[in-house]
């Protein structure tokens, strides 16, 4: 395995089979997590994971939500609710916050965000896809979700991560997205 070459294929996976992610990968996913770099070895990141019945209860929190917000485009709303129902589950994934201490708040939100792309690169070799939703139908920055969780304090969401296998025929579909040359974004002092 090239680590360049997984990281050039990773890709947004939006459209699940209907199969239910083991346990034990989901457990692999967290560990891959708990690996990633973090100032002071804070390991700054809570997972939540939804899924069974605490999904049941999202799909209705996330219903109420997208209704208040787009209620002139119920394509919108069922589009976003589809994706929302057919993902087997999700892991919301948050950043403590130190109180009086903003630098460390960041440092600790940068380390949740390689801990995320960790677990981004670690469900490729699992065989599975994932999406990091950080706005819509991923309620991150709505207190609702923080309700949802348990409203742990000194905790900021960073992601709603949306995980499954991926149906094969939306994988066929996919494109190679352009990217910027790094030669275009760097300056060499």
């Amino acid at each position: 395995m090239s680590i360049i070459a997984e990281i050039k294929n990773r890709r947004a996976i939006r459209d699940y089979a209907q199969r239910d992610v083991e346990d034990e990968k989901i457990k692999k996913l967290l560990e891959a997590a708990t690996w990633a770099p973090n100032d002071r070895m804070r390991e700054p990141w809570s997972f939540y994971v939804i899924k069974g019945e605490a999904k049941k209860r999202y799909v209705i929190l996330a219903t109420q939500y997208l209704q208040e917000r787009f209620p002139t485009k119920p394509h919108l709303i069922d589009s976003s609710l589809k994706v929302l129902k057919t993902t087997p589950v999700h892991i919301v994934v948050t950043a403590d916050m130190v109180p009086g201490d903003e630098d460390a708040s960041s440092d600790n939100e940068y380390a949740v965000c390689c801990a995320i792309y960790s677990m981004w690169l670690a469900a490729r070799e699992l065989g599975l896809g994932l999406v990091w939703r950080t706005r819509g139908v991923g309620l991150v920055h709505d207190e609702r979700m923080y309700e949802f969780i348990g409203s742990p304090e000194n905790k900021k969401i960073i992601g709603n991560l949306f995980i499954g296998y991926p149906d094969n025929e939306a994988l066929k579909k996919i494109k190679v997205p352009a990217r910027t040359s790094f030669e275009e974004k760097t300056v060499w002092l």
